[in-house]
């Protein structure tokens, strides 16, 4: 286990809090949950957490009070290493077009857009379990594994850049399942309702120095 394994997960009312803050202290963290510009500007980890739909949690974060600031003050000019949870994943793209197009923290740029399978036999959302398949790439790649994963999303991350492809999954087609870039890794998935899989996901973070 890290020496130094405090997190702060960011409370800015988009995210299954109580299950990521359990899968957390079962990987070893000890957790902050705050929605406190001042506690993230100083935090050695981040976890921004995200359900429900783009806009919702995009229009959260930008109403929590010098959150997006104290992000990009710590994590962009910090490199503190940040990890991203399935809304929380996605909310680092330019865009999302879930409920009209909003913007995103635009720090891998792309779009998220609404999952179209190729197999029109294929429901969305993709819900379930699913395979998890690392992509050849730098960095945050490292903490990813072969495996399976849950799932639970409509919408998919679709990075201008290839090189920011992490993990893919399939799903009537591939979807992105991992995004990555510096000191930065956004799962689709959940961690926390990925058992052995995602905690051991968490546990790797939590070693993680970028």
């Amino acid at each position: 286990m890290a020496d130094n394994a405090a997190v702060c997960l960011v409370d800015y009312g988009g995210g299954n809090l109580h299950s990521v803050v359990n899968a957390l202290r079962v990987a070893g963290a000890t957790v902050t949950v705050s929605a406190d510009a001042d506690v993230i500007a100083r935090a050695d980890r981040i976890v921004l957490p995200g359900v429900g739909a783009f806009a919702a949690c995009a229009a959260g974060l930008r109403a929590a009070d010098g959150v997006i600031e104290a992000l990009h003050h710590r994590v962009r000019g910090g490199g503190v290493p940040f990890l991203g949870v399935c809304v929380g994943m996605q909310l680092l793209a330019t865009t999302g077009e879930e409920h009209g197009e909003s913007a995103g923290l635009d720090w891998i740029p792309g779009t998220v857009r609404r999952i179209d399978p190729a197999d029109p036999t294929v429901k969305v959302p993709h819900m379930g379990w699913n395979d998890v398949v690392p992509m050849p790439h730098p960095g945050p790649a490292e903490l990813l594994v072969d495996g399976e994963a849950y799932f639970l999303h409509s919408y998919a991350f679709h990075p201008v850049s290839g090189r920011d492809i992490a993990a893919m999954t399939d799903h009537g087609g591939g979807l992105v399942a991992a995004v990555g870039r510096d000191n930065m890794l956004g799962v689709q998935f959940h961690p926390e309702k990925s058992q052995r899989y995602g905690i051991g996901l968490l546990e790797r973070f939590l070693e993680w120095r970028p």
